[in-house]
């Protein structure tokens, strides 16, 4: 038999999308089904959209495929048209029959049963009473669809991650012949039925021999349909673990690219910045917070440019506000040597976070995380340390990366370490003199006021407040015996909390000594102080000490 089945396959070399035509005969059964409860709706008109939807593709394929359609082919999908063209036909008629006479007058000359035994034609039929032999043609149908679109999918499944020699792909491929023999032949026992329906009258409503024939095929085509469907499950999972495959093989490629490409000296950073950001041909790369748009990579050519690396916590905020100041005032004087540079910032991960965060910077953002690729994630990992802490990594006209971590340079010096170079650090540490300035002016302005009036400065921190209050007295006393003029700042901890904020508040009730009043404030006092300490170890000097009395 299986001999007779394939020689019956003579493909002429043609090749058709058949699924517009599949999606056609789903709704002719969907819609002609006598099971379903509503099923009379005659009066519901299809709606504009399903015509479009229904005709997509369609037009052409069946100019070609009509003849083939009618004659009934041997391909599965064919013959299902044809079945469902005689199918939707007899049941146009059932459905309507109560509602318009033309209707009537034609199930009356077909004799069909389920219109013949109502006396008044406007009152819908009954027929889930003699539901047996229909409700067996539909379940026929309803595995007869599913077979099909199980033996298309076969068919669409990608080449390029599948062969006809796969263990799973060539299983199936065996079991299709016989799959497509007994959905014909079923088609053909359904359109048998449909026949006999209209011939034997209220004798086939009645009979239960037919009902058990639909139902043996039935079964038997559901036997087959799930045996494929375990097989096609096989070749699903072969496609993944091969494209999974072929994607680690791409990005490790890409990856090697990358390194290659930073190593080397450029005349342009055009090269560079292409290979970190993705500059899409159908998508502008950047978002411009100034003008609120999109813009190219061009508008970085040949500039210092500042990678801006971080993740969306909001603990980054902090740096933030110490870059936003930054950049505020370098673009307030923009003929400055040291204003001449461009930040961007880059998300390290693909976040909800990412949208409304790129508009509150003042600079150049990433317009969408997929600009970055996963090869430019993981370098900044593996070989620039990104850690969840921001990086500021800095890059010259050249595109050469002339600083992995500017970081620090930014929170101590601000615009001064222009531009950001290692060598930069290590002159300005150079020219530093360690003095109170270099540690707390910035937070503090009436520090220069305490140092021109020859005064002696205390910086002490700390959340025990009864200690805050005996340190303070007993200093106060101590100067004050010694004829010291004395001045004192009390700068909390790192990551100040509550407990801080309330100690600001005794402190200032009780005239114990000055505040740093924002916790901002005292954050960057220990957050620089720790920039410093990372500062000179990177410089091999970390002989940085400071004591608190």
């Amino acid at each position: 038999m299986m001999k007779q089945i394939m020689a019956t396959h003579t493909p002429d070399g043609r090749e058709f999308d058949v699924k517009p035509l599949l999606h056609v005969v789903e709704n002719v059964m969907h819609h002609a089904n006598p099971i379903i409860p509503g099923i009379f709706l005659a009066t519901t008109q299809v709606q504009a959209l399903d015509r479009k939807a229904l005709q997509s593709g369609f037009s052409d394929m069946l100019q070609l495929l009509a003849y083939p359609i009618n004659r009934i082919a041997c391909e599965v999908v064919i013959a299902l048209a044809a079945f469902a063209v005689n199918y939707g036909k007899f049941w146009l008629v059932v459905q309507f029959s109560p509602t318009n006479l033309l209707a009537y007058s034609v199930a009356l000359l077909k004799q069909l049963p389920v219109i013949l035994e109502q006396a008044d034609p406007l009152e819908p039929p009954d027929i889930l009473e003699q539901a047996d032999p229909l409700e067996a043609l539909t379940n026929l149908i309803k595995a007869m669809l599913d077979m099909t679109k199980c033996i298309v999918e076969f068919k669409e499944l990608p080449s390029l991650y599948i062969t006809p020699e796969t263990p799973a792909l060539a299983t199936a491929t065996a079991h299709i012949p016989t799959a497509v023999y007994w959905t014909i032949r079923s088609i053909v026992a359904c359109a048998s039925q449909i026949m006999s329906l209209i011939d034997m009258g209220h004798e086939y409503i009645e009979s239960t021999t037919e009902a058990w024939e639909l139902s043996s095929l039935a079964d038997m085509v559901s036997n087959i349909h799930s045996h494929l469907k375990k097989q096609l499950a096989l070749c699903y999972q072969h496609i993944g673990e091969k494209r999974v495959a072929e994607n680690e093989k791409r990005q490790a490629e890409a990856y090697q690219t990358l390194v290659r490409i930073v190593s080397m000296s450029h005349i342009d950073n055009m090269t560079m910045l292409k290979c970190l950001i993705n500059d899409k041909k159908d998508q502008l790369p950047l978002w411009d917070a100034h003008s609120e748009r999109q813009v190219s990579l061009d508008v970085l050519r040949r500039k210092n440019v500042l990678l801006f690396i971080s993740e969306p916590d909001l603990s980054y905020d902090k740096d933030l506000f110490i870059l936003d100041r930054m950049y505020t005032e370098s673009r307030q004087h923009p003929s400055r040597p040291e204003s001449q540079y461009e930040i961007v910032w880059l998300p390290a991960v693909d976040t909800l976070w990412f949208t409304t965060r790129r508009f509150k910077m003042p600079w150049y953002s990433v317009n969408d995380p997929s600009f970055l690729n996963p090869p430019v994630i993981k370098y900044i990992k593996e070989v620039w340390h990104y850690n969840k802490t921001p990086l500021l990594v800095a890059l010259d006209p050249q595109g050469n990366v002339v600083n992995t971590n500017a970081i620090h340079m930014m929170r101590i010096w601000g615009n001064l370490a222009f531009p950001f170079t290692t060598a930069r650090e290590d002159g300005l540490w150079r020219e530093a003199t360690w003095k109170i300035e270099l540690l707390a002016d910035s937070i503090e302005p009436l520090i220069s006021t305490w140092i021109s009036e020859g005064k002696y400065i205390c910086l002490y921190g700390g959340e025990d407040t009864e200690w805050i209050r005996k340190f303070t007295k007993t200093a106060k006393a101590v100067a004050q015996a010694a004829r010291i003029p004395l001045e004192m700042l009390y700068v909390g901890k790192s990551y100040p909390g509550e407990k801080v904020r309330k100690n600001n508040t005794t402190i200032v009730a009780e005239n114990l000594s000055h505040i740093l009043p924002n916790l901002n404030l005292i954050w960057f006092f220990w957050v620089r102080l720790e920039s410093m300490w990372h500062s000179k170890t990177k410089h091999g000097n970390a002989c940085l000490k400071i004591y608190f009395f």
